[in-house]
């Protein structure tokens, strides 16, 4: 299995660290310890009462309990913790699928959604989202290219890096197409806490036997450094998960797990004033693109905190390059997604920064013209 190299990591390897202003992130701004502390009531003597033993190979029953509870049925056997979401992800595409085995996948796609079932020699049929067509789902579409022969319909939504969404009726239907083929539903939802009109996608592991769904810390919860994911998945597949994760990474720290259980608890302190700062600075995004109609023009995103505007006349690549070269600004080039023209936009920064971010690229557009 040879995996092809990740575009977007690729190009946030150095510039992740480097860049004086971060508009390209998919999550919202980091928590610190302190402030953790602050929200969710974890304090020092929780982590002195941590012994270095190893953990459970699903993770800590308390912490599948919790992450049960908040995001599924309650029922903690269907739920594996992993180190982010990218490691269930890894385990339960190479356990269920194998060379030629067709797949169908939402794209543009985040990489690893895409990339792990090309390396393991699988036909990936692309389920398209236009920017013509507002990047609306065409379910009809999909209802087309899943088939008999389909082995997995691999969705995410809200869609990293459109931002995008589908309301219930919709994800029904992708739920009963994939039903109605006895095909797996891999179900990518690690914004699923993140929607700004207030409804919630509903957990389709929840309603379908052959669906999987992944979360983690890293999107809403501000917790991308904790390295903290899950998936929900039927009880025999996690029982063959644990197998690949004895040949790997065995087990989470305790010392994680500890300060996870902490963070799920307090899910509702740490995502409210993300999302309060999200929907503000949705605002002024509003208000940029308006004021630059004859140069950008997008979709407006529907949850997380990513837009994926296009940019008229300018070579997203060489756009990106040069604002981090000259202007210190991340920003995410769209050939990192297979869309050239359009960039990756984060806007759960502090307001102030992405208004000089937004102003850094204003300067930088008016001077490609």
């Amino acid at each position: 299995m040879q995996l092809r190299r990740a575009p977007l990591e690729d190009w946030l390897r150095d510039s992740y660290f480097d860049a004086r202003i971060d508009i390209s992130s998919s999550g919202v701004e980091p928590y610190s310890m302190a402030e953790l502390f602050e929200l969710t009531g974890l304090e020092p003597r929780h982590l002195a009462e941590v012994t270095f033993r190893d953990s459970r190979s699903c993770g800590a029953p308390e912490l599948r309990s919790a992450i049960a509870q908040r995001w599924g049925d309650g029922d903690p056997s269907r739920v594996m913790v992993t180190h982010g979401s990218g490691e269930a992800q890894y385990m339960v595409l190479t356990t269920l699928l194998r060379p030629g085995d067709e797949v169908v996948v939402v794209e543009p796609a985040y990489h690893t959604l895409v990339g792990i079932a090309e390396a393991i020699g699988c036909t990936v049929v692309p389920w398209r989202l236009r920017f013509e067509d507002g990047f609306v789902p065409d379910l009809d579409a999909l209802a087309s290219l899943v088939t008999p022969r389909t082995r997995a319909v691999i969705a995410n939504f809200p869609h990293n890096p459109t931002g995008i969404s589908v309301d219930a009726q919709a994800q029904r239907r992708i739920v009963d197409t994939a039903r109605a083929h006895g095909a797996y539903l891999i179900w990518d939802s690690v914004f699923a806490d993140m929607r700004y009109d207030g409804h919630l996608p509903a957990n389709p592991a929840m309603e379908y036997d052959r669906a999987i769904s992944f979360g983690t810390f890293s999107k809403g919860l501000g917790l991308p450094g904790l390295r903290v994911g899950w998936c929900f998945a039927p009880e025999p597949l996690i029982d063959k998960l644990v197998v690949m994760r004895d040949y790997t990474t065995l087990a989470l720290s305790p010392l994680v797990e500890q300060v996870a259980l902490h963070a799920v608890r307090g899910a509702d302190a740490l995502l409210v004033p993300k999302m309060e700062l999200a929907r503000r600075n949705l605002s002024v995004l509003d208000s940029w693109m308006a004021e630059h109609d004859e140069k950008a023009d997008w979709v407006r995103p529907h949850g997380g905190v990513v837009a994926f505007p296009r940019l008229r006349g300018v070579d997203d690549e060489q756009f990106c390059d040069r604002l981090m070269r000259e202007h210190g600004v991340l920003l995410i080039p769209g050939r990192c997604f297979g869309m050239p023209g359009h960039v990756r936009l984060g806007f759960g920064v502090p307001t102030d920064q992405l208004r000089d971010g937004l102003d850094r690229m204003s300067r930088l557009l008016d001077e490609t013209r």
